[in-house]
């Protein structure tokens, strides 16, 4: 296959984020496919103005530079938003594909999309990260009803043009299929973890700690992804401000940025826990990641009290157990009834961090449950969410939309 592969925010493994696009387009073109990924350079560290195109582990990247960051507002975000979709249709049809695969968030990645698939007369696949626009209406981002009813239209028109659908999580897939779209064509492909990069975690860990001295021996929770305004990080100060009093010894690290950690480091210095059983690192790339994570006791992901959230499938929980680190979440959901299927991670109260404080002391307190936390999630890493099973299941979507598109072709 000719895969055009759409994402606005793609990363490769030296990048600061998330790297599933990169994971997945490269073992694609690891089974014989062609794959053109059609991005943005957002900060313009390869071009300034028109399209730069490089080899990344076979994938023929397109770089076009539309400034991005988490610390944007709504508005400036969605111009981002316009801005490469005018941009990214023309050079996706360029290529002439045979399958368009358009991941989003933003669910405007549909224009783009849409249009190279129409106008190249292919199918389009669409992959769901978020549920929107319902995460942005409960949000409050979306005040008015007209900038409902367009996101309402705009995703109408989303599902309407694609063949298929890769939902997140099976919240996700509900959430799609809950505007009418036909079950049968959704599948779930979560997050994923890379057991390969994860395999010296817990020696680059060790390492990590010995250099550390304010790590040292201690156990350390550890917090690695954007601090924005859906992630609900000041609750992670709370529990340290709690933790502080139950067990000092025990150590958080943040490590990442965003719109809101100016505002999450002032609330850990005013709480009395910056820099004592707190501190916070600089984003890192996901090269780097194995040796935090290796030197976690615990990983961490949060997210603000709106039940909306609950459907997510983040990266840094799947980094985590590919690490054989537990998670501790703060949320209910489809990782919450995993985690407590499997006893492969610990779920905590969102709006009582006191309780959620001595729920993780006592984890940390009891080392024979702590063990067999991390042979679970491990477990689960190299079974149910391993990269390489993931990608051929990916593999098998856009090969079903492709055939289902000629068949109706030659019919």
């Amino acid at each position: 296959m000719r895969i055009v592969y759409l994402h606005q925010y793609f990363n490769t493994a030296n990048m600061a984020g998330g790297t599933r696009s990169f994971e997945f387009a490269r073992r694609l073109v690891t089974m014989g496919h062609s794959v053109d990924m059609i991005t943005t350079d957002r900060f313009g560290e390869r071009t300034t103005s028109g399209w730069v195109v490089t080899e990344e582990d076979g994938i023929q990247v397109h770089w076009t530079h539309v400034p991005y960051s988490n610390t944007m507002t709504y508005g400036d975000r969605m111009r981002a938003f316009g801005q490469y979709s005018l941009l990214a249709g023309s050079r996706a049809a360029s290529v002439r594909p045979e399958v368009v695969f358009a991941s989003s968030t933003p669910l405007t990645i549909a224009f783009p999309g849409a249009y190279t698939a129409r106008r190249c007369r292919v199918p389009m696949v669409l992959e769901v990260r978020d549920l929107w626009p319902e995460v942005p209406i409960a949000l409050g981002a979306l005040r008015t009803p007209l900038e409902r009813v367009a996101a309402r239209w705009l995703e109408r028109f989303a599902y309407r043009n694609a063949a298929r659908v890769v939902a997140l999580s099976p919240d996700m897939k509900r959430g799609v299929t809950a505007t009418g779209y036909p079950a049968e064509k959704v599948s779930v492909i979560p997050n994923a973890c890379d057991i390969e990069l994860f395999a010296s975690a817990e020696i680059a860990g060790e390492q990590l700690r010995m250099s550390e001295s304010w790590i040292g021996q201690n156990p350390l929770i550890v917090y690695c992804g954007t601090v924005g305004l859906v992630n609900g990080v000041e609750y992670l100060v709370h529990v340290a401000v709690e933790m502080l009093r139950l067990n000092p010894e025990v150590r958080f690290l943040v490590v990442g940025g965003g719109r809101c950690l100016s505002d999450v480091k002032a609330l850990a210095a005013k709480l009395g826990v910056l820099d004592k059983n707190m501190r916070f690192m600089s984003e890192l790339p996901k090269s780097d990641i194995p040796a935090v994570l290796g030197a976690a006791t615990l990983a961490i992901s949060t997210v603000i009290d709106q039940p909306v959230l609950h459907a997510n499938s983040a990266n840094k929980v799947f980094d985590a157990m590919a690490a054989s680190t537990p998670v501790v979440i703060n949320h209910e959901g489809w990782l919450a009834d995993l985690f407590r299927e499997n006893s492969a991670g610990l779920v905590v109260p969102a709006r009582d961090s006191a309780l959620a404080a001595r729920n993780i002391d006592a984890l940390l307190r009891d080392q024979d449950r702590l063990s067999k936390m991390r042979d679970s999630s491990f477990m689960l890493a190299s079974t149910r969410f391993c990269r390489d099973s993931l990608a051929r299941q990916l593999e098998g979507v856009l090969l079903d939309a492709l055939g289902e598109s000629e068949s109706g072709t030659k019919g």
